[in-house]
């Protein structure tokens, strides 16, 4: 019995102890990773009216926390509510619900930051600075915080942490907030860097959820500035006259921390303009700009950057963070474009998959089709002219282009017959470039070519087929005539070819025949100049015989006068020393007589006669001085002229001849 009284007492004693102790005396003991938030059950300045925090020591949540260590605290005024630090974890976010503060102005969506409340852990520097109750534009970063969860409620991607269990209704509500925020990935900052080959061509559109709206007129907010730090600091955005609603600005490539409450980044490929365009910008956005087309232009006007409308200067070729939701981009292409009027085939640009071949009337009544081919060239500069006047390159072709080359086409066609269409095409087709070129100009195009295909005729059609068969069997005719002209240039050629190669064959003989040729011409001609030098010389000659002739001939006459005058006298000499001409004759007749005796070599004596007289002194006889004395004596005789009388004369008749020998002698000296 003793013993139970004891333990009893000793019950009681601890009992009351522990009512001393931690009861009234409120021991309370907080570990170093924990807090505490102090509920006041009664104060004697009362309850709260229309907050939770009770700054001024009235009944309620107490703004300070109990970090780790002992404190005391009666469970007779203060209840506790113990919990862990909040920490949250590398490269989260988390987000802020604050129970109490200043209601949001209709404007907001987001409670304010406040510095002073030192990233929600100071609830004193929140509330008395204008802390705003509702969800917060401030976020929490990587690190472990001390936060009053009596005030503020803290969403993370797993849970909510609150002090107690509020409301059904507010529990609901911060549900659908966390749900928002997953949807949204809210939880993980903004990394913008892709995925894959093309990470480099993403970029974020970002859209504002709090601020001012945007003024009438506009669909998207001005560019503040860098100071916000890409939307990272919603205060600093605000202060910078930031509005709501997308953003002209662009995310580029980088990681983000932002508020997915506060702003929303949207996903999206860069604009890239490709080598062989440039890209024409239509903006959605800006301000009244000037016109720089000039007074003379009618169908609309082109501006500066930063204004609203067609910009003047296009986008090169390249990669560009351009926000597709203040404006367009139109690609126009630099390079030559090919525009085929005809269905069977589509360019990879598609500008003509709406062509089809051009129906015609010829001159001579046919209906073919005609497909054609447009090459074309577009300058860079001249690109926002035909954007702004057409809109597109696919309307410039449909609306405008198409019904200008059906209509030129059908206008020839109907002054041409079918066959004149086919054969003179490149004529038509010249004629067609010199004459469009002029009207692509008015449309800030340049033409390069127009090419001109075959007409086709209409289904089960076959007489442009006829027609076609017909000056194909023409020109097979044509083809054979010149085939034949080019036989027979070959037979020529390969009689040529024969004839060249017999020559070649012969080629030595004809060689030595040619040399022997033009031997016998040199020989000819050393011939013919001998022939003419011989006849110059004989002519020479004969001139100098002829000259010598008559000399002579003149020089014998003169001779023979001379001689004559000479004998004459020598005659008359004679005869009159003879005594007369009869003894003259004698004498010649006797010297006749006796030279041709002595010519004729004839015995007309004996050999052998008898001198009867003595000879002279070298032992010869005289028989021929005899002979001539008789022959004298005779011949005298004969004439009867006597010896005795005319002895003088015989001897007179000597001399003159010795005198007639001598003037003889004289003339032919």
């Amino acid at each position: 019995m003793e013993y139970i009284i004891l333990a009893a007492i000793i019950v009681g004693i601890l009992l009351g102890l522990y009512l001393l102790i931690f009861v009234i005396l409120g021991l309370r003991v907080i570990s170093s990773d924990q807090v505490a938030v102090v509920e006041k059950w009664w104060s004697f300045r009362g309850s709260l009216k229309d907050s939770i925090i009770a700054l001024n020591g009235e009944a309620g949540y107490a703004p300070h926390l109990l970090r780790g260590g002992i404190h005391f605290k009666t469970a007779l005024m203060f209840k506790l509510h113990r919990y862990p630090l909040i920490t949250i974890p590398q490269g989260q976010i988390a987000y802020i619900f604050a129970r109490d503060g200043a209601p949001l102005a209709p404007i907001q969506t987001l409670g304010k930051v406040v510095p002073e409340a030192n990233n929600f852990q100071d609830v004193t520097g929140f509330l008395k600075n204008g802390g705003q109750r509702g969800p917060q534009r401030g976020i929490l970063r990587e690190g472990t915080y001390a936060i009053n969860l009596a005030q503020f409620m803290v969403i993370t991607p797993t849970d909510i942490k609150a002090a107690f269990n509020s409301s059904k209704n507010e529990r609901m509500e911060l549900v659908s907030m966390q749900k928002t925020l997953l949807e949204r990935n809210a939880f993980s900052p903004v990394i913008i860097m892709g995925h894959g080959p093309e990470a480099s061509d993403v970029m974020g559109i970002v859209t504002v959820h709090d601020g001012p709206s945007l003024q009438d007129g506009e669909i998207i907010a001005p560019y503040v500035g860098e100071e916000h730090a890409s939307f990272q600091d919603p205060e600093k955005f605000l202060i910078l006259s930031g509005r709501r609603g997308k953003q002209i600005q662009v995310l580029t490539d980088g990681t983000y921390y932002i508020n997915r409450l506060f702003a929303t980044v949207e996903f999206r490929p860069k604009t890239v303009v490709p080598i062989g365009f440039v890209g024409v910008v239509v903006s959605f956005f800006g301000k009244e700009g000037v016109d720089t087309t000039g007074s003379d232009y009618k169908h609309g006007e082109l501006v500066g950057q930063g204004c609203k409308g067609v910009l003047e200067k296009p986008l090169m070729p390249g990669k560009y963070a351009f926000n597709t939701d203040a404006g367009r981009v139109v690609l126009v292409p630099t390079t030559n474009i090919i525009l085929k009027w005809n269905k069977a085939e589509i360019g990879t640009h598609k500008y003509d998959e709406n062509l089809t071949e051009v129906d015609i009337i010829t001159k001579d009544a046919f209906e073919p089709s005609l497909p054609l081919s447009v090459v074309m060239h577009i300058d860079y500069k001249q690109a926002p002219w035909v954007i702004q006047r057409f809109g597109d390159i696919s309307m410039l072709v449909n609306q405008s282009l198409d019904p200008l080359v059906s209509a030129y086409f059908k206008d020839v066609a109907q002054t041409k017959t079918l066959i004149e269409l086919i054969q003179e095409r490149s004529e038509i087709r010249e004629r067609a470039l010199g004459e469009m070129k002029l009207k692509f100009q008015k449309y800030n195009l340049q033409l390069e070519e127009v090419l001109i295909g075959t007409p086709k005729s209409p289904v089960a059609d076959i007489q442009i087929e006829n027609i076609l068969t017909q000056l194909r069997e023409r020109q097979i005719a044509e083809e054979k005539k010149v085939t034949y002209q080019k036989q027979q240039s070959a037979a020529e050629s390969e009689k040529s070819l024969r004839e060249a190669q017999a020559v070649a064959e012969q080629q030595s003989f004809l060689t030595k025949s040619k040399i022997q040729i033009e031997i016998e011409r040199n020989s000819g001609a050393a011939l013919a100049s001998k022939a003419e030098q011989e006849a110059t010389q004989i002519v020479a000659l004969a001139r100098a015989n002829s000259s010598r002739i008559t000399l002579e001939g003149e020089a014998e006459a003169s001779k023979e006068t001379n001689v004559g005058l000479a004998k004459a006298r020598a005659i008359d000499a004679q005869v009159k020393a003879y005594g007369g001409a009869e003894f003259r004759v004698i004498q010649e007749i006797t010297d006749k007589l006796s030279d041709a005796i002595k010519n004729a070599k004839v015995d007309i004596v004996p050999k052998t006669v008898v001198n009867m007289g003595s000879g002279d002194s070298s032992g010869n006889n005289n028989s021929s001085t005899i002979m001539d004395t008789l022959l004298k004596f005779i011949t005298i005789e004969k004439l009867g002229v006597s010896f005795d009388h005319n002895s003088n004369n015989v001897e007179n008749t000597t001399l003159v001849e010795n005198n007639e020998d001598n003037e003889i002698n004289k003339l032919n000296s």
